[in-house]
């Protein structure tokens, strides 16, 4: 692949995250500097199958760094999963001329990768997702916007319910991990946070917390809930029978993915999306760019599927400690 990569496609996919766009800038940009032209592929897998596509130079991407969402749309193609889609993808490259892609979203992304990978186009993935579930990499661009967005809102939910003396249960995303959930949970001072990790246990995980923060003092209380541990609906009502207090629940849904991303993601996004033109620039491809120990490496796009992500629940351990206190 060395010195034969003169054009290359650069599309996001799934759930758009903070830092998207910032990525973009990037892997335009890195093109441009080593004399590559640079391909926007609209609406994912979806856009490469159709020929959705934009020419990208530098004033395409010029202020685009601190925009969330992602400039180039995003969807998600079940035609992609199929042999024929697969293969309507490969001739849209062969057509436009493009010699690699650089794939950024999360898991699905890079499963469609590794299929495209197979059939001839090198492909480099950049994880990006709210969720910061990618097995393969400590870190996500789009994660860190997310947390500040939730703690932004639940900080001024606690406000009106410390006015009130009342009991929140506020939702956050996360169908299937629990990072975010506890992230923020710690960040805000929750009196619980429920995650799909740990197996619900209504007594041991709300009613208990909830009793031994009013013991210790306080009238207002804080449950964070991700979105895959139960329903924040649910939990409240049970909340309201059990000890008969009135929880307000609120649901924050999209507007965490939304908004201008953070310093730290907008500087994550540029330097993967720099380290994923540089490896196709000097040969090397069907990788994910992942941060490990605080470092960017590559690793091979099957290898980094099958890679498992562990919630650290040394944060729990953090949470029930602080729990315990007194109140101010």
């Amino acid at each position: 692949m060395t010195n034969a990569v003169k054009r290359i496609g650069v599309l996001t996919s799934g759930g758009d995250a903070p830092g998207m766009n910032a990525a973009v800038r990037a892997v335009v940009r890195t093109a441009l500097s080593r004399g590559m032209e640079c391909v926007g592929i609209r609406r994912g897998w979806s856009g490469l199958i159709n020929s959705d596509f934009v020419m990208l130079g530098a004033s395409n991407v010029r202020h685009i760094l601190s925009r969330g969402g992602t400039m180039l749309y995003t969807a998600r193609s079940e035609e992609f999963k199929t042999p024929e889609g697969r293969k309507k993808a490969v001739a849209t490259c062969r057509l436009l001329g493009l010699d690699a892609i650089v794939a950024i979203g999360g898991d699905g992304t890079f499963k469609g990768a590794l299929e495209l990978s197979r059939l001839g186009v090198p492909v480099v993935g950049i994880p990006a997702t709210i969720d910061n579930d990618i097995g393969c990499s400590n870190y996500t661009i789009g994660f860190d916007t997310a947390c500040n967005t939730a703690v932004e809102c639940i900080d001024k939910l606690r406000d009106t319910m410390q006015s009130h003396e009342r009991c929140s249960v506020v939702e956050v995303m996360g169908r299937h991990a629990g990072f975010l959930a506890l992230y923020v949970g710690l960040s805000v001072g929750a009196t619980a946070v429920l995650i799909p990790e740990v197996e619900l246990d209504f007594q041991r995980d709300v009613v208990a917390p909830i009793q031994k923060a009013r013991l210790n003092g306080s009238t207002h209380f804080m449950i964070v809930v991700a979105e895959g541990s139960g329903k924040a609906t649910e939990i409240g009502a049970q909340i309201h029978e059990t000890l008969g207090i009135d929880p307000r629940v609120t649901i924050l849904g999209h507007i965490q993915r939304g908004g201008s991303p953070t310093a730290r993601d907008r500087e994550m996004a540029c330097r993967m999306g720099y380290a994923a033109v540089t490896a196709l620039a000097e040969g090397r491809g069907n990788s994910v760019i992942c941060t490990q120990e605080g470092r960017l490496v590559e690793i091979p796009i099957e290898e980094a599927l099958k890679m498992e992500k562990h919630l650290q629940m040394d944060r729990y351990e953090v949470l029930e400690a602080l729990q315990a206190r007194m109140p101010d």
